[in-house]
């Protein structure tokens, strides 16, 4: 039985539905499309497939998520956000925003899981993009943000290429600067996105 913090409070409530540990990352996993229950195994380094099964039972339960049986030839069972749980999104990116700004840029020893160029572009940065189509590399990973939204993958024909090594991303995710990055193409694309996302998203003073 989940726990509760048995209060009549809309965060409490919401809480009680997404509050246990795992849950929030299960969601954000499946922000960008359904997941068969091993691929989240593997997305999720160190959870037990026992509290797996019982986080994604209680999601199911209380209406986040849904689970589906993919057409022949996969066959295969999925797990789904349904349109209650994909209202999570702008949370899910003010909690990502509030998050990064202390947890500073990414370090030699810091595993990056594979598709978080993709993540970090359309929640830092999506909701900015309102032209043109920008492609983001950095090491093996690559992005295209277009429509804001960002996908895996490169662009058929990008108005912008922008390269980077993941601290010079982190600087541009969180502290909107550009210096540092190698821009091809429509440098103004990534100029304008920067501008509008600054004033919102001020980093945290240092100590």
């Amino acid at each position: 039985m989940r726990k509760s913090y048995d209060q009549y409070c809309p965060v409490a409530h919401a809480l009680d539905l997404i509050g246990e540990r795992w849950s929030m990352l299960i969601v954000k996993n499946l922000m960008h499309g359904p997941k068969r229950y091993t691929d989240l195994v593997e997305y999720l380094p160190g959870i037990g497939t026992n509290i797996l099964a019982a986080r994604l039972k209680a999601l199911e339960e209380c209406g986040v998520i849904a689970k589906r049986k993919l057409p022949p030839p996969a066959a295969s069972r999925v797990y789904e956000l349904t349109d209650y749980g994909r209202s999570l999104k702008p949370v899910m990116r003010e909690l990502a925003l509030w998050g990064a700004k202390s947890l500073g840029p990414p370090t030699d020893a810091d595993e990056l899981f594979e598709g978080w160029l993709a993540n970090a572009v359309d929640t830092m940065l999506g909701p900015y993009a309102t032209e043109g189509t920008i492609e983001f590399r950095v090491a093996d990973e690559v992005a295209t943000l277009a429509d804001g939204a960002a996908v895996p993958g490169a662009a058929q024909d990008a108005d912008l290429v922008v390269t980077a090594k993941p601290e010079g991303m982190y600087h541009l995710l969180i502290e909107h600067r550009i210096d540092g990055l190698k821009l091809e193409g429509d440098s103004s694309l990534l100029e304008r996105i920067v501008d509008a996302a600054a004033p919102v998203d001020e980093p945290l003073p240092v100590a």
